[in-house]
């Protein structure tokens, strides 16, 4: 049975914030999102890896909100917070409190009130200040550094993570109270290399968002939609929008974008790469394509297949060093040789 088309709706309503979907598989994603935001008053947690949409979706969730989304979104950005001032950056301080504290001044928190806190990237958050914020949450009090009166405050908690948080939790690095009282909703984002059906949409929108860089864009190639669905994309939406704006800058003409656009944009990372070696391959890999029927995108799989077979076949080169003469991530590498079944040879 084919899979049923996602409420037309409801993607609507979260493409006007900013979520653009398509994809069936995504409704239970934005039904959930949809029920969050009814309930104002529930703490949710998102899921996922880094650049997947989290912080979109909790603003998301904030405009939604009937209740507070005519009062203030604040985010924290825990991976950056400052351990020796996280307590006045959340929790506000009073005048004197410590040196350099010449006046009084609002926490976080206090500048959220009556709206919605995002804590981004919580798993980072330093475990010292964890059961202070479990007793924020549970208690709906925080009392600046320094004062020895408590101030009621109505936040909506929203919490982010770019890796699950159980295994911290198994490992002792993140307080379990704190995980189960974050973890009421949870809403899980799949990475853009399972949104195959997403990225003609996603590649149109920033495209559109971008459209100082270039006339607008109507079309996007099948041919470089079948090269996408092929690539990892670490750094999943961002890495592709940051891609469309570079595709976007370097276009002279056209109202569509190609793999001519994909490569133009990928030039910089082939630096001191000879082209006519580039080219000689694009017409041995086309020859093979038209004279013994090849599909595109299995001639793209079996060169990189052969690529990477060669690179890591060099010998006195560890994964790591390996990964960095193609100029990618270690964990790119690995990615795409466990994709195409090839083993690191032994040392």
């Amino acid at each position: 049975m084919s899979a049923q088309p996602p409420d037309q709706d409801l993607v609507r309503l979260f493409e006007q914030i900013g979520f653009v979907t398509c994809s069936s598989h995504m409704t239970a994603l934005l039904r959930r999102s949809q029920r969050a935001a009814e309930a104002s008053d529930i703490t949710v947690l998102l899921e996922g890896e880094t650049g997947t949409g989290k912080q979109v979706l909790a603003r998301g969730i904030h405009q939604l909100d009937q209740k507070r989304n005519s009062f203030p979104f604040v985010t924290v950005h825990c991976s950056t917070i400052s351990d020796t001032l996280a307590e006045s950056e959340l929790f506000g301080h009073h005048r004197g409190a410590f040196s350099g504290a010449v006046a009084d001044r609002k926490g976080l928190f206090q500048t959220a009130q009556h709206g919605t806190m995002l804590l981004d990237d919580i798993n980072d958050l330093p475990f010292h200040l964890q059961p202070k914020l479990l007793d924020v949450i549970q208690r709906g009090i925080v009392r600046p550094v320094g004062s020895d009166r408590e101030m009621r405050i109505d936040v909506r908690i929203i919490a982010a993570c770019n890796q699950p948080l159980e295994p911290l939790v198994r490992e002792g690095r993140f307080r379990s109270d704190l995980f189960h009282r974050l973890n009421v909703v949870k809403l899980s984002l799949p990475p853009l290399r399972e949104r195959g059906d997403d990225l003609r949409d996603l590649i149109l929108t920033f495209a559109e968002r971008h459209g100082t860089l270039y006339r607008p864009i109507l079309e996007v190639e099948s041919q470089l939609l079948i090269l996408l669905r092929s690539k990892p994309f670490p750094g999943n939406v961002r890495e592709l929008e940051n891609a469309v704006q570079r595709m976007l800058f370097l276009k002279s003409e056209g109202t569509s974008l190609g793999m001519a656009d994909w490569i133009a944009q990928s030039v910089p990372e082939t630096e001191g790469v000879s082209l006519d070696l580039l080219a000689q391959a694009a017409s041995a890999m086309w020859k093979a394509i038209s004279q013994q029927g090849v599909s595109y995108a299995q001639a793209m799989q079996e060169i990189e297949k052969r690529v990477l077979e060669t690179a890591i076949n060099v010998q006195g080169f560890t994964r790591r060093e390996t990964a960095q003469r193609l100029k990618t991530s270690e964990r790119t590498l690995y990615y795409k040789m466990r994709s195409h079944g090839i083993n690191q040879p032994a040392p």
